[in-house]
Formats: structure tokens, C-alpha cells, sequence
């Protein structure tokens, strides 16, 4: 047999409890896949927005990074609306820094959610280029994406949620996808040099600018329910959206998903990824803020990662945020996504890799161990998929009367021990 290494003999006196399966109860009310195309049809079709696409214009179209439910169909309907008006659509990744920087790596995330010109229906048309478009009330620069600046019009298609770093009437949305999305790696550095204690105020800085100075028409903004669907499609005229977004924003965080128990000694997060998101996990939901401008999500001493999402492609941001990761995720890591991306948002503590552990019984040994003040014979353990998907996830077993007389939790399985293969990782 082969012998264990030195650090897996350390934690191998800690008897992992057994665990339960519970489903969190959260709103379903959802906009199913098949009404998207009439539903955004008959939203352009008002006179407010359709009056603005004439015959023969070029319109830019955003997709981001993030992965948002239905967005390669969302993205195809509002360029077949678009193409419906005698125009002419094109498609622009506005994601500031990420995909490696590269216009390249940037056209690859489009391509892992499906938005290729073959579904789409258009050109995909990814370059780092920028051009200033004016300055902002401060008289700073203020740049975005060439191409859609030189577009007869910009459509920002987006998802509106709470943002992971700081609070605001503006977080992730209209104004953020302008200002930095649009902004690619130069804008997005600009926008972030301040750093998040004053992302609140630039977001919208960058973004009055951008409405004033460049051709957006106007905005198509989803919000999703705690199930990673769709739950509202709208749209907003450019003169509206300084009024309506932080409206928008309210929703989101009404329909956000949470852990339904309050604390843990150990949080278990089986995969991070960029498609989960814009931070890999979700501080919202796992309480890993590495911003000190917001709070909020389950309070844990330790946090175990597992893995990476193939969708993230090597960028593992956010592994910073787990106290233990495995070798297996490490392995995963490609610098060269990940580093441009916390270099430009400045946060570069979400890249740093901690304790990394052969297997993934003996990283979760290893939290429960060096927990302090807790049972260790009897762990408060919170085991999740990741921090998106979370209406079913695992608890152990000092949870049990807590779950029975929860009535937003609901136990699914009897308490079972946790099974690991020969190499000790999870089934």
C-alpha cells in the first residue's frame, strides 16, 4: 500500500461526520425557455424601442461572462429583432479583463455559452481596442469597445444582481456592463483603480458618461430566481436607465438564493468557476467576501474547495477566498485567465492559493481539524455544489433538529457517511 504523506497522517485522527441531503425552498416563478423570443419580440416592438433601430444601421449587441441563463437565445432574439428591423447586428464581448484579456480567450467563453455566429445569426466581433468617448463628472477618461462605439447603436444585454465586492444603487447590471464590460481590460482598470470603496460612485460616473457619449439605444437586463432561470425580462430606454436599474436591483436581491442555516464550522464547496460567479463563488451566498464594503451569507471558520468548473477555462479567482483547496483544482489553474483578471480589478487576494491537500476527504479532514472552539466529534459541516445552484445541498448530521423544524428546508435522505474512492476523493 502506498504510504500516506505526512500532512494526510496529521488529520487522519478526525472521523468525518455523517451527512443528510435537504432541498431549500425558494420562488420557482420562472419565464420558461420556449416564450423568450416573443416575449423580448413583443418588448422591442413597442414604438420606444423599436423607433430607434433604422434600416441599414449597425448595431452592437453585449454578452458578457457570466452564465446566465438562456443568454445565447436571449442574445439570438434581440438580434433577430434587431436584423427584423433592417438593421444589422453584430456581437460584442463586454467583459472587461476576463477570458485572459485576449480577444481570443473572450470569444472562447462566448463560444463555452453558445453564442457563436452559426446560433446567433451575426458576427461576433472581439477585439481589445478602446476608444475614449469622453470624460466623466470627475474629468476622468472615460473608454469603451471601438467597435461599438462606431456602431449606429449599442444594445446592453445583461443580468442585474447584487455585486460580490460592495453595495450600491448600481451593482451588476446596466451601468456596470457599460462602464467596465464595455470598457474591456483598459476601461476595467480604470473603473477599479479606486478600488471597491469607491466602485459605488464610479460605476455610475463611467456609466452617465458612456450614455451621454456613445449610441446606446438601450438596454434588454434579465433577473434570474434563486434557480439560476429566468424569472424577468425587461427593457429600458437609455434615458431610463439611471431611474429604473436601482428598481431592478431590489428585485434581484429579493429573489437571491441563501444558505437557510446560519453559520458552520466547515463550508464544503465542491466546484468554483467563473460561470458560477464573477468572484467563482459567490460571497452573497458563502460569506468569502475579500471586500470589507459588504456583508452578508452563511459565517464559517474554515471554507473547502474541491474543484474547478471546466466553463471557468483555468481561471480560478476566488480560490483566495477557501482556507483549503485539493491538488486536483491546482492543477486545473491557468494563470494566465486568472492573474489579469484580479490584476485588474485589484483584488489579487482572491488568486492566492491556499493549504492544498492530496485528496478531498483529507482537505475536509483537515478544516474540521484546525477548527478551534467547536465538537470536533460532531462538526457542523455545510457541504454545497456550488454558489449558484444550492436548492439541494448536504448538511451534517448536528444539523438534523434544526432541519426538522425548519419548514424552508426539507430532508430528502437519513444520515450517511460521506464516500470517498481509493484516492480518497468524493463519488
Amino acid at each position: 500500500m502506498k504510504e500516506r504523506p505526512l500532512v494526510a497522517k496529521l488529520v487522519s485522527d478526525i472521523r468525518l461526520p455523517r451527512m443528510f441531503k435537504v432541498r431549500q425552498k425558494f420562488s420557482r416563478e420562472h419565464i420558461n425557455k420556449e416564450e423568450i423570443p416573443d416575449i423580448i419580440f413583443k418588448l422591442l416592438s413597442e414604438e420606444k424601442f423599436a423607433s430607434r433601430i433604422k434600416p441599414g444601421m449597425s448595431i452592437a449587441i453585449t454578452a458578457g461572462s457570466r452564465g446566465i441563463a438562456n443568454v445565447a437565445l436571449i442574445t439570438k432574439s434581440i438580434a433577430d429583432f434587431v436584423k427584423s428591423r433592417g438593421a444589422s447586428p453584430f456581437v460584442v464581448p463586454a467583459m472587461g479583463s476576463h477570458g485572459g484579456a485576449t480577444a481570443e480567450g473572450q470569444r472562447e467563453i462566448l463560444t463555452g455559452y453558445g453564442i457563436t455566429e452559426e446560433y446567433i445569426g451575426c458576427p461576433i466581433v472581439s477585439s481589445m481596442e478602446v476608444v475614449k468617448i469622453g470624460v466623466n463628472d470627475e474629468g476622468g477618461d472615460v473608454f469603451i469597445d471601438k467597435h461599438a462605439a462606431e456602431a449606429g447603436g449599442i444594445i446592453v444585454s445583461c443580468r442585474i444582481k447584487p455585486h460580490t465586492s460592495f453595495r450600491g444603487p448600481y451593482e451588476s447590471g446596466i451601468m456596470k456592463m457599460m462602464a467596465i464590460g464595455l470598457g474591456k481590460q483598459h476601461g476595467a482598470e480604470v473603473c477599479h483603480s479606486q478600488g471597491y470603496r469607491n466602485m459605488a460612485k464610479n460605476i455610475p460616473f463611467f456609466g452617465r458618461c458612456i450614455l451621454k457619449n456613445a449610441p446606446v439605444l438601450f438596454a434588454v437586463p434579465v433577473i434570474e430566481n434563486a434557480f439560476d432561470e429566468t424569472h424577468g425580462i425587461y427593457a429600458v430606454a437609455a434615458e431610463d436607465v439611471e431611474t429604473e436599474e436601482p428598481k431592478l436591483l431590489k428585485e434581484a436581491f429579493s429573489l437571491m438564493p441563501r444558505i437557510l442555516v446560519d453559520s458552520c464550522d466547515v463550508l464544503v464547496v465542491d466546484q468554483i468557476g467563473k460561470n458560477f460567479s464573477g468572484t467563482g463563488m459567490d460571497p452573497n451566498v458563502t460569506g468569502t467576501f475579500i471586500s470589507p464594503y459588504v456583508t452578508g451569507g452563511i459565517k464559517s471558520q474554515r471554507v473547502v474547495v474541491l474543484d474547478l468548473s471546466e466553463e471557468s477555462h483555468g481561471n480560478a479567482i476566488g480560490i483566495g477566498c477557501a482556507t483549503v483547496t485539493t491538488k486536483r483544482l491546482s492543477a486545473k489553474i491557468d494563470y494566465s485567465k486568472m492573474y489579469p483578471n484580479v490584476i485588474t480589478s485589484t483584488t489579487i487576494e482572491e488568486a492566492r492559493v491556499p493549504m492544498t491537500m492530496e485528496s478531498d476527504e483529507d482537505a475536509i479532514r483537515l478544516a474540521v481539524k484546525t477548527c478551534s472552539e467547536i465538537d470536533k466529534a460532531n462538526p457542523r459541516i455545510v457541504r454545497i455544489p456550488n454558489s449558484l445552484h444550492i436548492e439541494h445541498i448536504m448538511l451534517s448530521e448536528a444539523y438534523l433538529e434544526e432541519a426538522r423544524a425548519n419548514d424552508r428546508l426539507e430532508i430528502e435522505s437519513a444520515p450517511e457517511y460521506m464516500k470517498f474512492n481509493e484516492e480518497g476523493d468524493l463519488f
